[in-house]
């Protein structure tokens, strides 16, 4: 925790980014480094979370990071969190909440509601186009014999 929290420091410092810094460690050993770089990419998705697990994932040449936990200056936000279980996580460690991220601009806790609601109610309006087309693909993949599940 303390490696996420001093990256979090140097590179805000540094004007990499916003306060955030992670971490993603396998039996005892860091694997993956990462800092909030969304300034310095214009990446709205370089959060800290989002570039240890692909630093980690580069690194193991894999995307499944089971086994692996995580350690983030911040509690994620919905984005890093779906992204922690996609990659297959096995446990998280967080310092400051997404209250206290709030509390200083980071409205992440706005996030976790707005996804809680229903799609018709949600801020960002959403509207399903060309499905049966769409369908297609996913019939496909369903039969594609050389798949690699993930």
């Amino acid at each position: 925790m303390r490696e996420a929290i001093r990256l979090s420091l140097r590179e805000m410092r540094r004007n990499a980014g916003g306060p955030f810094g992670a971490v993603v460690v396998r039996n005892g050993r860091v694997i993956g480094r990462g800092w909030n770089c969304v300034t310095t990419t214009n990446d709205p998705t370089a959060h800290a979370e989002i570039m240890a697990l692909r630093d980690a994932c580069r690194r193991l040449k894999t995307f499944s990071l089971e086994g692996c936990e995580l350690y983030t200056s911040c509690e994620p936000c919905p984005m890093c969190l779906a992204a922690i279980y996609w990659a297959r996580v096995a446990r998280v460690y967080f310092g400051n909440t997404r209250r206290d991220a709030a509390r200083i601009g980071f409205d992440d806790d706005h996030l976790y509601r707005e996804v809680a609601r229903p799609r018709a109610q949600r801020r960002l309006p959403m509207r399903q186009l060309l499905r049966e087309e769409a369908l297609a693909a996913f019939t496909e993949w369903e039969h594609k014999p050389d798949k690699v599940i993930y």
